[in-house]
């Protein structure tokens, strides 16, 4: 099985997703009002005189320039009318930019004109602690560069634009502030706070914008996305990619080419800003791509959100219990402090209700928490807040009809509802008294506007997203600063959130296990693209979910053992940790041994299991199917979990793709802690490699 190996070793060119360089942010500033934001990765200059202009955004691994022109720096509209921050005028060709045209660029006459400059240290927006297992502790490093702004007619009002850049990722961040120092309130209608010309993605004289390619080089992700699709892209409420008519010199002859980035909200902000009242605005990130490769994309992907969001690198091992009987909840505690598990979620359905804030109620479960933490157990549990009907004076109001009844999923309350605002004390106070250790927050704030002028919260139509949306991402704000963990079915990443499902039919576990073996292991390889294991949670009935019968459930667990171990195994192997939903872990010695010994095969290599995972095979029922986790990093560089859907015994020659374990000339290969072996990399860090699958099985291998 195993081939010689002559230990070569080929020095590898820099990479910022493997080698470990240092790439510390800088803002230099230099003569003639010139400031520049480098890391080595990614660059970005501006002038400040006679007016902030940024013309030029570079990807400095391929040396792309990502701006044709120079665009204002944002724009905000106040008390019904749009003013321009930043930004010159007098750029002929759009097509490109060349710096010697800004001595005879002028700037805009009625646009908020730069008044000075700040530099400082990343800060973080909300704070954080970890109180469960975390693969990366470190919060966010690099520079802020924070840009000022005030308007002539305007007294009392500053815009300052925030400029953030990382170490070590082509990662930049932006955002808008607003001061209110004057004694006027001022109602802010809409804020676009990035606004890019970028190069077209393609060439067509002829096509529409929904059809033409959008460019590439730049990955975009921002702080307000909702809609339950589990997925970045889908759940973006902010990226508008529009024409350009003043770009005249482009290809296409209608000038309907897409290459005029704008982020901002859809539905406005709708606000109004007391005086001596701040204003933040949403927050976007621009992560700079080296390639049109998915994988690498991919990779690049989670190591932002490992930066930006560390917090999402929490992973407990849990169950979901279906009852809050007190001697059964004791119980599972018991089973988990015994096989390895570190918490119990009391689910849905279990009888948990977080909005009784009766004193039996707190008493009744603060016991239990303080039995699961002596056990050194979390405990958290299940709380709906949207896809219910609480009565027509607090559910969301749809603006044509006005009435309740066509929200996201149906019916909904207004979270700036007077009985919304209570739901998010209740929480609180539940969490407070009890000492609570994970909320799962089923059905998230997922967008919905409201047209009630009644409510408490907000004013009426034009302020209730806005409203609703800060007030879901407060909660998990507060959560995260006393060390909460939260489960909620929406991207609040940015904002808190830790973990997402990830991606799943619900009546596909009403199927029978064979089947569900199968699909797991698709939505695995499908979900992990660009989320990190860490950030998607998979579902294990082990009774019955969205009915189903014998053949979909574990229960009895001791007599589907085979079914059971290999469920564990696919989700712990691929350090996705599933909501195993039930009465209980074991069932007898047999089980409750193979439960701890899942769980400790999972402990042993958790830092490697955690890591990002390169896709070998889909599953598809024909033929062998594999993951591969990979740490540059590590003690441990790889772990490959393969399978065989097959009914016999399968022999195969794979090529594991080494390249992005950092590892050069060689590899130390064990089989299931076997002997180990070394193979030979080729020149793009591939190796060969013989390997035989049981049926219907899986077998796995180390890498160092």
């Amino acid at each position: 099985m195993f081939s010689a190996c002559t230990n070569k070793k080929v020095q590898q060119p820099e990479d910022w997703l493997i080698d470990g360089i240092s790439r510390p942010a800088e803002v230099i500033e230099e003569e003639g009002g010139q400031i520049t934001l480098s890391n080595g990765l990614v660059q970005r200059r501006f002038v400040t005189s006679p007016n902030v202009a940024c013309y030029d955004y570079v990807n400095l691994v391929t040396g792309e320039q990502l701006v044709r022109a120079v665009m204002p720096e944002a724009r905000i509209s106040l008390n019904g009318k749009e003013y321009k921050i930043g930004g010159l005028y007098g750029q002929e060709e759009k097509a490109y930019f060349k710096p010697e045209w800004l001595d005879k660029m002028t700037p805009g006459t009625d646009d908020f004109q730069y008044t000075g400059h700040k530099i400082k240290e990343i800060e973080p927006h909300f704070l954080w602690r970890s109180s469960v297992w975390t693969g990366h502790k470190e919060l966010p490093k690099g520079k802020q560069l924070v840009l000022d702004f005030e308007h002539a007619d305007i007294e009392g009002l500053t815009v300052h634009i925030h400029y953030e850049l990382y170490d070590n990722i082509p990662l930049t961040g932006k955002y808008l502030t607003v001061e209110n120092k004057s004694d006027d309130p001022v109602k802010i209608d809409q804020v676009v706070h990035e606004i890019l010309a970028m190069p077209e993605e393609e060439s067509a004289v002829v096509g529409s914008p929904d059809k033409i390619k959008k460019p590439h080089h730049l990955y975009l992700e921002s702080n307000y996305a909702f809609n339950n699709a589990m997925k970045a892209e889908l759940s973006d409420q902010t990226a508008h990619w529009k024409t350009d008519s003043t770009y005249t010199s482009q290809v296409n002859y209608d000038l309907q080419t897409p290459v005029l980035l704008e982020v901002y909200p859809d539905r406005g902000i709708g606000i109004v800003l007391e005086p001596g009242t701040d204003f933040k605005s949403i927050r976007t990130y621009e992560l700079a791509r080296d390639s049109y490769d998915r994988e690498r994309n991919g990779l690049a992907r989670r190591k932002m959100y490992r930066t930006l969001a560390p917090w999402t690198t929490q992973n407990p091992i849990f169950m979901h219990l279906v009852s809050t009987d007190p001697e059964q909840v004791r119980t599972i505690i018991d089973q988990c402090a015994e096989t390895g598990y570190e918490g119990v979620i009391l689910s849905f359905g279990s009888g948990l209700n977080m909005e009784d804030t009766s004193p039996e109620n707190i008493k009744k479960f603060k016991e239990l928490a303080d039995y699961a933490h002596g056990k050194e157990v979390l405990l958290g549990g299940y709380s709906l807040f949207s896809s219910r009907s609480i009565g027509p004076e607090t559910d969301v109001i749809d603006p044509e009809t006005k009435k309740p009844g066509r929200a996201f999923f149906n019916n909904a309350p207004c979270l700036a509802s007077e009985w919304g605002l209570d739901y998010l004390k209740k929480i609180k106070y539940f969490f407070e008294q009890t000492g609570f250790d994970i909320f799962e927050n089923d059905g998230p704030y997922p967008g919905d506007v409201c047209a009630s002028t009644s409510h408490e919260g907000h004013r009426g139509l034009e302020d209730s997203q806005w409203v609703q949306m800060e007030l879901q991402k407060e909660l998990y704000h507060w959560m995260n600063k006393r060390g909460i963990y939260i489960n909620a079915p929406d991207w609040y990443f940015l904002d808190g959130s830790h973990k997402i499902g990830l991606g799943y039919r619900e009546v596909n576990f009403a199927l029978p296990r064979e089947r569900q073996m199968l699909l797991n292991r698709q939505n695995i390889y499908d979900g992990t693209w660009e989320k990190t294991p860490s950030m998607g949670w998979g579902f294990v009935p082990l009774t019955a979910y969205h009915g189903g019968g014998p053949e979909a459930v574990l229960e009895p667990l001791d007599e589907h053992l085979s079914d059971y171990r290999q469920l564990m195994m696919q989700y712990y192997g691929a350090g996705v940790q599933a909501c195993y939903r039930g009465p209980r872990l074991y069932d007898t010695e047999k089980t409750k041994n193979t439960v701890i010994e899942v769980i400790d095969w999972y402990r042993k290599y958790r830092s490697i299991l955690n890591a990002d995972i390169i896709h070998l095979r889909r599953p598809d029922g024909r033929d062998w199917d594999g993951i591969l986790h990979v740490d540059p990093d590590g003690e441990v560089k790889g772990l490959a979990m393969l399978y065989n859907p097959l009914n016999k015994e399968i022999t195969r020659e794979i090529t594991l793709p080494l390249y992005y374990t950092g590892l050069q000339g060689s590899a130390e290969i064990s089989m299931e802690e076997g002997k180990t072996a070394s193979y030979d990399m080729d020149n793009k860090g591939n190796i060969r490699i013989r390997v035989t699958i049981p049926p219907g099985g899986y077998t796995w291998l180390t890498v160092r």
